[in-house]
């Protein structure tokens, strides 16, 4: 079980809903280890005093911020609780929009919610009813001392918190040149029926545990090699293609044929099993006669 980040309640109109949070995301980084080239020996890092140059102990580094050139207010943990108890220990939903208005592109990291002590029928009732409205919580929470925008959505049996951008954290996107329409873009109607075909081929039931990192696998798999000895020459760089006009109905008519084939070889790969077992029983029924052939030669000869 993950640790609680914090111990708080979901608040709506008068509803108080006892709750805990916990981080829903955990890394999957390698781990690499800051090297002088020369040696190879571990680099370290200083924190270390500018006025005296002299090392500072972790304990001893607070947090301070600069209201005036070299002037600071240093703040310790229970400060930033202090200046708004209620807003760090609360997810204060501002109110309900459909789940789909929210744009993914908003979406930042993802917390689970669980119910604390007496939380466990609000959170309930909660949980139940923006399933059964289609909707979604707006929130305000305070997390590690940084307000942020929030989404409070059902999953499974859980309230997930989504963590949101706010609207200037966004650039902007009108600079970016794109296609007003299909006829601009000089799309044909042969090609959107071949691309809707192609997407209803490859239409997939959503499944994350299919899906894993291949370049974490392809990193290893090269340090073990290195380690080893074993390391080939490194791929060299393609060379940048130069714009082309690209015939996109002759490509998606052969990604069709390439699905098509596909599936055939798969479904010959699971018929195979039945029709090869007749020929190995065949070859065992030869064997045995070969055999039989042998022993009665040498009854004769004897």
């Amino acid at each position: 079980m993950p640790r609680e980040l914090w111990k708080g309640a979901i608040r709506f109109g008068l509803v108080h809903i006892p709750v805990a949070l916990y981080p829903a995301e955990q890394g999957d980084e390698l781990d690499f280890t800051m090297l002088d080239r020369r040696d190879l020996q571990p680099v370290g890092y200083k924190r270390y005093n500018k006025g005296t140059g002299d090392e500072v102990p972790y304990d001893q580094i607070v947090k301070g911020y600069e209201y005036e050139e070299g002037r600071y207010v240093t703040l310790e943990k229970e400060d930033f609780k202090r200046a708004n108890v209620e807003a760090s220990q609360t997810i204060d939903i501002i109110g309900f929009v459909d789940a789909s208005d929210i744009p993914p592109y908003y979406y930042e990291a993802p917390y689970y919610t669980g119910p604390a002590k007496h939380g466990e029928k609000g959170y309930a009732l909660l949980r139940e009813t923006l399933e059964r409205t289609g909707k979604v919580a707006v929130a305000n929470v305070v997390i590690r001392t940084r307000q942020h925008l929030a989404m409070l959505y059902p999953r499974d049996d859980l309230l997930i918190l989504n963590t949101l951008r706010y609207q200037d954290e966004i650039r902007p996107a009108e600079d970016i040149d794109v296609p007003e329409s299909l006829e601009k873009a000089k799309v044909q109607p042969n090609e959107l029926k071949m691309a809707e075909r192609l997407i209803d081929d490859m239409t997939m039931k959503w499944d994350p545990s299919k899906f894993h990192d291949t370049y974490r696998d392809d990193l290893l798999k090269m340090i073990e090699e290195k380690a080893a000895g074993n390391l080939k020459e490194a791929p060299k760089k393609r060379a940048p293609r130069e714009a082309q006009v690209i015939d996109f109905a002759s490509l998606l008519e052969k990604s069709l044929a390439a699905r098509k084939h596909g599936k055939a070889a798969n479904d010959e790969e699971e018929e195979a099993p039945a029709r090869r077992a007749p020929r190995k029983r065949s070859a065992a029924k030869s064997r045995r006669k070969a055999s039989g052939r042998a022993a009665s030669h040498h009854r004769k000869a004897a």
